[in-house]
């Protein structure tokens, strides 16, 4: 639970859908107040992270460690 912090979050709908409604990215403090980044260039980078495809090698290697841990 968080008390009395305000945060900038960055919400992004997508992803697979049989198993994310929605991404929340929380944005840095000061980030757009320094200027050095747009709300579209946040945006973007948000909607990427969510879209990025897994390699073959990436989607294993994923199996193998959860094996590994017992699941």
């Amino acid at each position: 639970m968080v008390k009395g912090i305000t945060r900038q979050v960055v919400v992004v709908k997508g992803g697979d859908p049989a198993m994310f409604e929605q991404a929340i990215f929380l944005v840095k403090d000061g980030v757009l107040s320094q200027g050095g980044v747009s709300e579209e260039a946040l945006l973007t980078q948000a909607r990427q992270a969510c879209a990025r495809e897994r390699t073959p090698w990436q989607r294993w290697r994923e199996k193998l460690t959860w094996a590994a841990c017992g699941a």
